[in-house]
This record gives structure tokens, C-alpha cells and sequence, in this order.
């Protein structure tokens, strides 16, 4: 597939299936705690400043956003998952809505999970990757932030993660910067592997 990363817009945001777009586009979703970096590792991949918005307030992404990448493949960011200043309820209807899209989505191919480098895995995490493991759904395991940690350190790091979670070596494993842009082409080695 050659896709023009440049042509990338929001094309809109849904909170249950009425509200999804109606055709065959492949899906990649994107799931991760509130501060992991999902809207940077967008940005990062497609090369665009703002297109995904960043923000230093965890848990802006309240609704599911289709991206549109060049009409022939479309991002979906879910919220973010274990912010702790949204309500009990608040978080309830998003992981109805996270787990309603992630369960009975046709177009989804693959879910691209991203974990912070720097710390073990969380309890949402592990949680995450079991539900994508459970429903067998495609995951492509990235890990945010590695320019925070000496390269020296990596190895232990990416053990601690893959300990943490009982990491199943048929998934796809990216380390990732959107500082020093590592590993935007094997992020998308791996997206483009699964459509």
C-alpha cells in the first residue's frame, strides 16, 4: 500500500456504532493510558505537528477520533485509560465505548498499544494487552518515551515490559520517540503488515 501520509485529516469523532463510518477502510486503533504519548505517536508517524492534539491535561481524548490517512486507511484514537480526575461513571461509559468499538469493529485490524519505556507496565496496561490477547485481536506493542532512558538501559527495560505484561513474542515490538523520531519506520513495518 503507498500512502500519502501528508493527506491526513479528523475526519470525525464517535461515541457509539451509529456514529462510525459506514465502508471497508482498514482500522488501526490506538490504545494507551491518558500521558503515554498516543497523540504525539500519531503525529510523530504521519510527520504532522497537530493533526492529533497533544495536551499537558491527561484525558482530553473523550471520544473515539477517525483519522483519515490519504482515503485508504483510517487511525482511531480511543480515550486514554487510568486517569484518575475523571469520574468513576466517566470512565465506565469509556471503557464501554473503548470496548464496544475494539470487539464488533470490522474494519479494526490491529491495535497499536503503547506503553511508557520508562516504567513497568500498570494494572490498565496489563489489563489492555490481556483484552487484546482474550479477543484475539492483532497488537502492535509500543513503547513511548525511550529517549528519556540512557540506550545503555534498554535492554532491562524492554524485559521489564514484556515480563510485566507476559509479552507474546508473535507481536510486533517498537521502541519510539517522537523526540528523536526512533522507530517510525518499523511502527509502520508493523501497521502496514497487518492491512
Amino acid at each position: 500500500m503507498e500512502l500519502n501520509t501528508h493527506n491526513a485529516d479528523l475526519l470525525l469523532s464517535a461515541t457509539n456504532k451509529s456514529h462510525y463510518p459506514q465502508d471497508d477502510i482498514p482500522e488501526i486503533a490506538m490504545a494507551g493510558r491518558s500521558n503515554v504519548g498516543k497523540s504525539s505517536f500519531i503525529n510523530g508517524i504521519l510527520n504532522r505537528k497537530n493533526l492529533a492534539r497533544t495536551s499537558s491535561k491527561p484525558g482530553k481524548t473523550q471520544l473515539l477520533n477517525f483519522f483519515d490517512i490519504d482515503g485508504q486507511l483510517r487511525f482511531v484514537d480511543v480515550p486514554g485509560y487510568g486517569y484518575a480526575k475523571v469520574s468513576k461513571k466517566e470512565r465506565e461509559k469509556w471503557g464501554k465505548m473503548i470496548e464496544e468499538y475494539l470487539t464488533s469493529r470490522e474494519n479494526l485490524q490491529a491495535v497499536v498499544s503503547l506503553v511508557d519505556f520508562r516504567h513497568a507496565p500498570s494494572q490498565d496496561d496489563v489489563q489492555m494487552y490481556d483484552f487484546l490477547k482474550y479477543y484475539e485481536i492483532p497488537v502492535i506493542l509500543v513503547a513511548t518515551k525511550i529517549d528519556k532512558i540512557p540506550r545503555s538501559r534498554w535492554n532491562k527495560h524492554e524485559k521489564m515490559i514484556k515480563d510485566k505484561l507476559d509479552f507474546d513474542p508473535s507481536d510486533d515490538f517498537v521502541l519510539f520517540s517522537s523526540e528523536t523520531k526512533h522507530g517510525i519506520d518499523q511502527a509502520w513495518d508493523a501497521i502496514l503488515s497487518k492491512i
